[in-house]
């Protein structure tokens, strides 16, 4: 019995330990959205000795059981959807959701100027600034001790058109009854429209249309000789039923198989307000029915939304599952933008499931904060497992990710070692950059300085904590925000910036008088 009770007791200890924890994962290996939610703990969760519920590290560490985890993971992001919906939203008198606010694609929004590699990996760029809001005319609360770290990591720039792969797209546009609003179903065959006189001869492109069922408009076809012919499609394009998104990927899909191209970029692009009434409605349930096709022939999945009532985090979902990103489009300058400005970096793929890792030193930092990425958080111990999904980053891509840190008093050396790895697209080979950066870096002022880009970055990531009510330490008013947006646009000569300005601005008038509530002092480590 003895015997019997001591192997009981054995493995009940080898079930409850942190390395054989069960993980929240959805089909990608990336946690499932809100799992972590709010820039809260992340680590595994894992079964307390003699309960059937799960708890997390933030209650062991609270209770002293357990060390806080002083590592940060996550798959990188290039969407900009959020921000763009945002503005769209405010200049239609409203404020957005808080659960449409993802700062990281606020942040994503704007240039930050990183030194670029010579290669065709990552640059890693690592600096920061003393929040120290009291000695420089105001700015938020509690922010006398937290510093802002930003973590830039940047591509090399784009070779000239002639030099990147062809390019074979399926476009798959929804067509359903919603479509018909002014700058939707019109605003896709502008964008397409421009499409088609920047794409090369030796690019390929099909159409599909979708409402309550799928079409093929145009099976893919070579742009040399059939630009008018390609236009033409584009132009009979009308709005019809309801939304199938559906039928139209998993069409989309077909024909991009059926039109596969070897050594080309093989992407399809949806274009649609996402907001999916018939058929299959969840992002995860819909690209099942396609994960073969996805996976064998390496085909992405690049999503347009438009609309003033748009499925943001449906697009978002269907296109971090499918290996893909995502943007907004709310008028023909920011059509112009993406299907003409910004076309090699939506076309080519430089790094396939790219994660970062951030790695604070527990001897300097007492606590810190990821501002946003909570749908594209890893576990630690998955940064190296390549069969972990990442983020697909195209050239002249730039990614930042900014951290709340407090540092401990008197703290001196290493703050943090930020490590990129990614997939070379070819060859899937994995390859590694770090950089490294030390209290000395960040002890500037934020506000004022030469510092403009991180300036912008801060003021955009506040923004968006502001909008979605969060308690980040530090956040200046809306108001304070548009007027330091304002001066940064000036000094910078920057449009996106004066954007920026305006769209806080329109935020600030119509959420006046909101108060902020004193917050709460959080136990070391990551922060909730």
């Amino acid at each position: 019995m003895a015997l019997l009770l001591a192997g009981g007791m054995l493995l009940t200890a080898c079930g409850s330990g942190s390395d054989g924890a069960a993980v929240d994962r959805d089909s990608s290996g990336r946690k499932a959205p809100g799992v972590s939610g709010g820039g809260g703990p992340f680590a595994p969760d894992a079964r307390a000795p003699g309960q059937g519920s799960r708890e997390s590290e933030a209650d062991r560490v609270r209770e002293g059981r357990a060390e806080p985890d002083y590592r940060s993971t996550f798959a990188l992001d290039v969407d900009t959807a959020s921000y763009g919906y945002a503005r769209r939203t405010l200049g239609d008198g409203r404020l957005p959701a808080a659960e449409d606010v993802r700062p990281e694609e606020f942040v994503n929004s704007f240039r930050q100027g990183y030194e670029r590699p010579e290669g065709n990996g990552f640059s890693v760029n690592v600096d920061g600034a003393r929040i120290n809001s009291a000695k420089a005319g105001g700015g938020g609360t509690g922010a006398s001790d937290w510093s802002l770290l930003r973590v830039g990591l940047a591509t090399k720039t784009a070779p000239p058109a002639a030099e990147r792969p062809p390019a074979a797209l399926t476009f798959v546009v929804d067509i359903s009854g919603s479509m018909a609003e002014t700058g939707r179903l019109d605003l896709v065959r502008t964008s397409l429209t421009l499409l088609a006189d920047e794409l090369r001869d030796d690019d390929s492109l099909a159409l599909v249309t979708f409402s309550n069922a799928a079409e093929t408009r145009l099976p893919m076809t070579r742009v040399k000789g059939n630009r008018n012919r390609i236009k033409d499609v584009v132009e009979e394009m009308r709005p019809a039923q309801s939304t199938n998104v559906e039928a139209g990927i998993k069409l989309g899909y077909e024909e991009s198989v059926e039109g596969h191209r070897e050594g080309a970029t093989n992407r399809v692009v949806l274009l649609s307000d996402a907001l999916a009434n018939t058929g299959e409605t969840e992002a995860e349930g819909i690209l099942k029915k396609i994960e073969s096709a996805r996976r064998e022939y390496g085909i992405t999945l690049f999503g347009v939304g438009v609309g003033s009532d748009y499925g943001d985090a449906f697009m978002e979902q269907l296109t971090n599952k499918g290996d893909g990103n995502t943007t907004y489009v709310g008028d023909e300058t920011q059509a112009r933008k993406v299907f003409v400005d910004q076309l090699p970096a939506h076309l080519e793929i430089r790094a396939r499931d790219a994660k970062a890792q951030v790695a604070f030193d527990r001897k300097t930092v007492k606590q810190f904060r990821l501002i946003g990425y909570e749908n594209r958080k890893v576990a630690d111990e998955d940064f190296r497992n390549d069969g972990v999904d990442g983020g697909e980053v195209g050239p002249g891509h730039t990614v930042t990710a900014l951290y709340a840190v407090r540092l401990r008093e008197g703290a001196s050396g290493t703050v943090a070692r930020a490590t990129v790895r990614w997939l070379d697209p070819k060859t899937r080979k994995a390859q590694e950059e770090t950089g490294t950066v030390t209290t000395g870096a960040i002890d500037g002022a934020l506000w004022g300085g030469d510092n403009d880009r991180l300036q912008i970055a801060a003021v955009a990531a506040y923004f968006a904590d502001r909008l979605r009510g969060g308690d980040l330490p530090g956040v200046p008013g809306l108001g304070e925000l548009a007027s330091r947006a304002s001066g940064l646009a000036e000094s910078t000569e920057d449009s996106a910036v004066e954007k920026l300005a305006t769209a806080i601005g329109q935020a600030d008038r119509l959420k006046r008088g909101a108060g902020t509530d004193d917050e709460p002092e959080p136990s070391e480590g990551e922060i909730g």
